[in-house]
Formats: structure tokens, C-alpha cells, sequence
């Protein structure tokens, strides 16, 4: 019930009390059905009791015109009669027969009127029930058509003013799917309108926020670079090994820094989307290596070589990161890459991550001070796998840390 959406619970509810209200007009209706019998029977008997009583008395006619109109009946002519025996005869239906020792009194039913005959010693009548018609059945049939057409019209008004919302709903998807041009139209001012245009003010106030760090990340970079070229090269003039060591990882530490912040903005910008190509596992391996610029004796390469549909550069960058983090981090500084079932291993020795990995996956977190590193290896990492497909595993086994890249399919 709580995953329902709101136009799902208005179609049950408003279904549900449109069924309930045609329920209780059709028990109505056979209700009343069934009333208007008893009270048929009842009227019937009470006519068969009255006529016998008062013609058993040999009443005079200005007394049985009063029991004809006390009993809203109409006698007919004998020639009358006698034309209504011969269609009772062909089609007639017998609804009432009683009487007693005084006489005999039925009831016949022809084109849905009612003919009543008193049979007794002297006296052979026909009437024909003129009792007015009563209306409970059609006012009943015209009540329950109004609030059935009155619940439809209230759920196609609820309806039409729920509508907005769809569209509310698919230009906050298109804003989420990393359209930030995409604005939020709204056209009254009540809840759905202020909704819209909150949502509306928040999309302007994200776009200007987000144009504000590009430029702000652009104009680091740029300022940065200017200082670090120039130290470098008056580093290699010092004439101290010790000193120019220091200083000299000091600038690689930040040369790095601003190469991992440049991807790292670059990736997790809403609108970027990776090159996706085929490409060998090996290939990848081989160019990872590359950029990590060490030997490869600390790398040990055991992997089934397969054909992948990513982006080259993102996912050499992945590997790369996660064997640069185990060579860091590692108790013998050494990595091993490896496939297992379609996953892709790093592996090294270490004891266990003190966290879960979930906190490793956040941007400049550091569950100690290390003296490399600025813990954005693993965010960038997980940032690269989310637009490729992937997910970052990670398990502890042995006394090895492993972490795997998993395609979600496999999930």
C-alpha cells in the first residue's frame, strides 16, 4: 500500500466506492422489487376481503361506487368485459386468487395492467386497478444514476487535477538524467504549482552552484600549475639530494592532486557520457602499467584475456588507480591482477579495511594519516564504474584485500 503511487490509490478508491454504490443500488432495487409484491399481495387481499364483505350486505350502487373509489378501482361495462375475458383467455396471467365461502375474487395481468374479477352468487364485476402509480422505483433509478455520474465526474476532476504532476515528474527525471537546462513549468499557483516552482528555484540555484566550482576547479588548476612548474625547476637546481627529494614528491604530490580532482570533475559532471568501445582486457592491463611508470616485478598479470564494450580510458584509469592504491597500502608493495568468473581482481597483502567500503568511496577519506595519497583514488574509481556499468567489490581473504570490478548484470 505504500508503494502505491497517488493516481494508482485514487483509481482503487474511486473504483471501490462506485462499486459499493452500483452494489447497493441493485440490493436496493431487488428490495424494493420484493416490497412492491408484499404490498401487491397485500392490496389484493384487502380488495377480495372488501368486495365479498360489502356485496354479501347487497350494498345499493351509490355505496359500491364509494368501495370502488376508496379502492381505487374502475368498473368496466359488460361489453368491456366481455372483450378483456376473451384477451384474458389468449394472454392473461393469474397474479392474485383468493375468496371464501362469499365468492371468488382474481387478479389478471395483461400489458402490465392489472384486471381484477369478483365472482359471487348475483354479482360477476370486472375492474380494472386504477390505483395511481408510485414513482419510488424511477426516483430511486434517477438517485443512484446521479451520485454514480457525480463520483465519475469527481474522479475525472481529481484526476485532471493530479495531471500535473506527470509532467512535474518527467522534467525533474530529465533534470536527474543530466539535462541542467531543463526548467520546471508551472501554471497555478496552488500545491503542485508552489511544488514546481520550488523544484524550479532549486534547478537555477544547482545550475549556478555548479557553475560556480567548474570555474572555481578551472581557475585552481590553472594557478596551480603555474607555481609547481616554477618550483620544480628551481628544485633541480638545490644542490642538497635530501632536500630536493622531499621537495621534489611534495610537487609530484601535487601534480597528482590536480590531475585527480581534473578527472574527478570531469566524471562527475551529470552530462558526461563514457566512449564506449570493444576492446581486450590485455590491452587495458598493458596500458595501466604504462601510466604507473614502476616495474613491473610488483605486478603480477593472471588474467584470461577477454573482450570488453567500455570506455579505454576510464577503465585504465580504474585499473591503474586500484593497483597504484595496492602498492601503496600493501605490506609487500606487490599487486596481483586477475579475472575470476568475469570479475576483475587486484589483489594485496594487508589487513583488513578498519570501515566498509562505502566510506573508502567518499570523496577525501582516509581512515589514517598516510604520507601518500588523498583519498580520492577509490571515489574516483567508483565515480568511473557507476558510468561504465560496474560496481566496486571489495572482500577480505587470507590475509589478502581484494577488490573486484563486478558488471552489474551480474548483480
Amino acid at each position: 500500500m505504500r508503494n502505491l503511487s497517488v493516481t494508482t490509490f485514487i483509481h482503487i478508491l474511486f473504483s471501490v466506492a462506485i462499486a459499493i454504490l452500483i452494489a447497493t443500488f441493485l440490493l436496493f432495487l431487488s428490495w424494493d422489487k420484493d416490497r412492491q409484491k408484499i404490498e401487491e399481495f397485500k392490496r389484493y387481499q384487502l380488495i377480495s376481503i372488501t368486495f365479498l364483505s360489502n356485496l354479501q350486505q347487497s350494498p345499493d350502487e351509490k355505496k359500491l361506487r364509494k368501495v370502488y373509489h376508496d379502492l381505487h378501482v374502475l368498473r368496466l361495462s359488460k361489453a368491456e368485459t366481455k372483450k378483456l375475458k376473451k384477451e384474458i383467455e389468449k394472454h392473461g396471467k393469474t397474479v392474485f386468487s383468493g375468496g371464501s365461502t362469499a365468492g371468488q375474487v382474481r387478479v389478471f395481468e395483461i400489458d402490465q395492467k392489472h384486471y381484477i374479477y369478483v365472482q359471487r352468487m348475483g354479482y360477476n364485476l370486472m375492474f380494472k386497478d386504477n390505483k395511481p402509480k408510485n414513482y419510488i422505483f424511477e426516483y430511486a433509478v434517477g438517485i443512484g444514476i446521479f451520485l454514480i455520474v457525480l463520483l465519475l465526474l469527481l474522479y475525472l476532476a481529481v484526476l485532471k487535477k493530479l495531471s500535473p504532476l506527470k509532467k512535474l515528474h518527467k522534467q525533474i527525471q530529465k533534470f536527474a538524467q543530466g539535462d541542467t537546462q531543463t526548467r520546471i513549468t508551472y501554471l497555478y499557483d496552488d500545491e503542485i504549482g508552489k511544488i514546481a516552482k520550488s523544484f524550479d528555484d532549486a534547478i537555477v540555484h544547482i545550475n549556478q552552484l555548479g557553475a560556480s566550482k567548474n570555474l572555481f576547479m578551472r581557475n585552481l588548476m590553472h594557478e596551480l600549475k603555474t607555481p609547481i612548474t616554477k618550483g620544480r625547476i628551481v628544485v633541480e637546481m638545490l644542490e642538497d639530494e635530501g632536500t630536493k627529494k622531499v621537495l621534489v614528491r611534495a610537487f609530484e604530490r601535487m601534480n597528482e592532486l590536480i590531475s585527480e580532482l581534473a578527472e574527478l570533475e570531469r566524471v562527475t559532471t551529470q552530462s558526461f557520457e563514457p566512449n564506449f568501445e570493444y576492446i581486450m582486457l590485455s590491452e587495458i592491463v598493458h596500458e595501466s602499467q604504462e601510466l604507473l611508470m614502476t616495474q613491473s616485478s610488483c605486478i603480477t598479470i593472471k588474467i584470461d584475456d577477454m573482450a570488453l564494450t567500455t570506455d579505454k580510458k576510464l577503465m585504465t584509469l580504474v585499473i591503474k588507480n586500484l593497483i597504484d592504491n595496492g602498492m601503496k597500502y600493501g605490506k609487500d608493495k606487490c599487486v596481483m591482477l586477475q579475472t575470476n568468473h568475469g570479475m576483475i581482481e587486484v589483489i594485496s597483502q594487508g589487513e583488513a579495511l578498519k570501515h566498509p567500503l562505502s566510506y573508502y568511496t567518499e570523496p577525501f577519506s582516509q581512515a589514517e594519516k598516510r604520507s601518500s595519497g588523498f583519498g580520492l583514488g577509490l571515489y574516483i574509481v567508483h565515480s568511473i564504474l557507476e558510468k561504465l556499468g560496474y560496481r566496486l567489490g571489495y572482500k577480505h581473504h587470507d590475509g589478502k584485500n581484494i577488490f573486484m570490478l563486478v558488471p552489474q548484470k551480474k548483480l
